[in-house]
């Protein structure tokens, strides 16, 4: 196993290989034990998503805490104007139902509700919203309903970890119960875990993904 400090090194290689993280220099990096906690600052939203998504694509990293702040370059942007930038982006993205998705935009800090058919419209709202300019936060309320039964749902999954490359079907399983995905098993990286957590939210009906998975390097 990789110890705390080649985990450590290999982060800060990451971070400075990584074109979203604009400043690397000022993340601290600190390694426990292969769970891994960030500090510092970054200009935008997305730039802190990008940092905490660099470590845990690290070989070794078994947790990541995301103590990053976001500290806006310039001059702050009104909230108004927050919130008609996100409402044009939602209007010309035709993966999001027209008038499913309602933002409130408070201090830059972004609120989202509504309703979708699938997890992946719940995160692609996000996504996108991460990148407005002046946006701080997310809280993402989004619902996903779909009226699938359970035993459909979690055969689909396990077809779908069957498929994926990245994921070892033998070692994970899946259980299914008011429209949340339950992972249990063991993985060999927080990448194949997110991987299998990515294939389990494809599922229709499903809202959410609690993964459980162990990481086991």
């Amino acid at each position: 196993m990789k110890s705390d400090a080649d985990i450590r090194e290999d982060i800060l290689s990451e971070l400075q290989w990584d074109p979203q993280v604009t400043d690397p220099e000022v993340i601290g990096v600190a390694v426990q034990d292969g769970a891994v906690t960030l500090t510092g600052r970054t200009a935008a939203y997305a730039g802190k998503v990008a940092v905490a998504r660099a470590a845990a694509r690290v070989y070794g990293v078994r947790a990541v805490a995301d103590e990053v702040q976001v500290r806006l370059a310039g001059e702050a942007r009104d909230d108004s104007d927050i919130a008609r930038a996100i409402a044009h982006v939602l209007d010309w993205n035709t993966q999001i139902p027209a008038d499913a998705v309602h933002a409130r935009v408070q201090g830059g800090w972004v609120l989202l509700d509504g309703q979708v058919e699938f997890d992946f419209q719940r995160h692609e709202v996000e996504r996108m919203v991460r990148h407005v300019r002046g946006v701080v936060a997310v809280t993402n309320s989004i619902h996903v309903m779909s009226p699938v039964s359970v035993e459909r749902v979690e055969a689909e999954i396990e077809d779908a970890f069957r498929r994926a490359a990245q994921v070892d079907a033998s070692q994970v399983r899946v259980a299914v119960s008011d429209h949340t995905a339950e992972l249990y098993g063991y993985v060999h990286s927080l990448t194949e875990a997110a991987a299998a957590a990515a294939a389990a939210a494809a599922a229709p009906g499903v809202a959410k993904v609690d993964n459980h998975l162990v990481v086991t390097p």
